[in-house]
C-alpha cells in the first residue's frame, strides 16, 4: 500500500526524514481491525514525530498520521479514534492511561490506504459529514472540544481567548465557541489571519499582545512561550489557562507571583475520549459548524502539505487523500 513514513529524524531539517511509497499492508491483531482510508489529517504531532519528539529511531520507519476517516472491513463509513489506550487503566479515560499512545508513535498511523486500529476507536461517522471533514475531528477538533467543554469549565455566556488563530486547534475552538455561544477572542500576527478568524465566528481578533477589551474567563493556549505572559494577563481573577500544545517553546517564565495572586488556574489538555469524539460529530451535524479545509492534497503530495505546516503557511487543515 502507499504510505507516507518517517524513515529518519532529523530535528533541524524534518522533511529530510519523510520518505513517499509502497509499505506492507497492516498487521492486524486480535480485537483489531482495519479501514480503508478515504481521507487523513495532518497534524503538528506529524511534524514533531520527524524532528523526533515522541518517535524515537528505533522505532523507525514509521507510517505518520493520527487523523483519518475512511470504511470499515464491514463496509460502514466511519472515523478513526487514534488514542490507543485502555479506559480501564485511565479510571474510565484512556487519555489517562500511563501506557497510552497516539497511532504513529507505537503503531503505525493513518497516512496511508490502510490503517488497523482496535475495533473500539471506531466512531460512526455522521453522514452529514463529508470523509474530508471528519478526518479532520479526531485529533485537533477533539482537543479543542475537550478544552472547551470539559477542561476550560466555562458557563454559558461565558469569554474565551484562543492565542494562535490559524493553527488546527485554534481554529477549531474558534467555530466550536462561537457555535457555543461564548464571547470569542481570538490573536494572531498575520492581518489575513484574524480577518479569517473573525469569519469562522470570533467576536474580534487582535494582534498578539493586544490588550483585549476585557479580561477572559479562559484561554485556550496552544502556542506557549510566544504568548504565554498575554495568556496571564488576559484573565480575570479566577480565569483558567487550559493548554495543550506549546509550538513556539515549552518554558516560559511561569510568573508564579500573578498565578497566585489572582488565583488563575493552569490546566493541562491532551487529545479526548472516544465518546467525546463520538459527541464531538454530533455537535458539528446539530450545529452545522464545519472544519475549516485549507487545503485537500493527494497522499502523493505529502510534502506540499508537511511544508507548509512547517512554514506556517495554513489556516485550518491540511487534509490528504489517498
Amino acid at each position: 500500500m502507499f504510505a507516507v513514513t518517517a524513515t529518519q529524524i532529523d530535528a533541524d531539517n524534518p522533511l529530510n526524514g519523510l520518505t513517499l511509497g509502497e509499505r506492507p499492508d497492516p498487521e492486524v491483531p486480535d480485537g483489531w481491525t482495519t479501514v480503508t482510508v478515504k481521507a487523513a489529517a495532518l497534524n503538528h504531532h506529524d511534524l514533531w514525530s520527524l524532528k523526533g519528539v515522541g518517535l524515537p529511531a528505533d522505532r523507525l520507519p514509521m507510517i505518520l498520521g493520527c487523523d483519518a476517516a475512511g470504511v470499515d472491513e464491514d463496509g460502514n463509513e466511519v472515523i478513526v479514534h487514534s488514542v490507543i489506550g485502555d479506559p480501564a487503566r485511565g479510571g474510565g479515560d484512556e487519555t489517562l492511561d500511563p501506557k497510552r499512545s497516539l497511532l504513529s508513535e507505537t503503531h503505525p498511523g493513518t497516512l496511508a490506504e490502510k490503517v488497523a486500529v482496535p475495533r473500539r476507536n471506531l466512531v460512526p461517522k455522521p453522514a452529514e459529514l463529508t470523509f474530508e471533514e471528519a478526518a479532520c475531528l479526531p485529533t485537533a477538533w477533539l482537543t479543542a472540544y475537550r478544552m472547551l467543554f470539559d477542561k476550560a469549565g466555562l458557563q454559558p455566556g461565558a469569554s474565551v481567548l484562543v492565542q494562535g488563530a490559524g493553527g488546527g486547534v485554534a481554529t477549531a475552538a474558534i467555530a466550536l465557541a462561537a457555535a457555543a455561544g461564548y464571547r470569542v477572542y481570538a490573536t494572531s500576527r498575520s492581518e489575513a489571519k484574524r480577518e479569517r478568524a473573525q469569519e469562522l465566528g470570533a467576536d474580534a481578533a487582535f494582534e498578539t499582545g493586544a490588550r483585549l477589551p476585557e479580561r477572559v474567563d479562559a484561554v485556550i493556549e496552544t502556542v506557549g512561550e510566544a504568548t504565554w505572559s498575554h495568556s496571564l494577563k488576559s484573565l480575570r481573577p479566577g480565569g483558567r489557562i487550559v493548554v495543550s500544545g506549546a509550538t513556539s517553546g515549552q518554558v516560559p517564565p511561569a510568573e508564579l507571583n500573578r498565578v497566585f495572586f489572582l488565583q488563575l488556574q493552569v490546566v493541562g489538555s491532551t487529545m479526548g475520549t472516544r465518546d467525546q469524539l463520538e459527541r464531538l460529530a454530533r455537535f458539528l451535524v446539530k450545529t452545522g459548524v464545519r472544519p475549516h479545509v485549507d487545503r485537500t492534497l493527494p497522499l502523493s503530495r505529502a510534502k506540499e502539505g508537511f511544508a507548509a505546516m512547517a512554514e506556517g503557511d495554513l489556516f485550518g487543515k491540511i487534509v490528504f487523500t489517498p
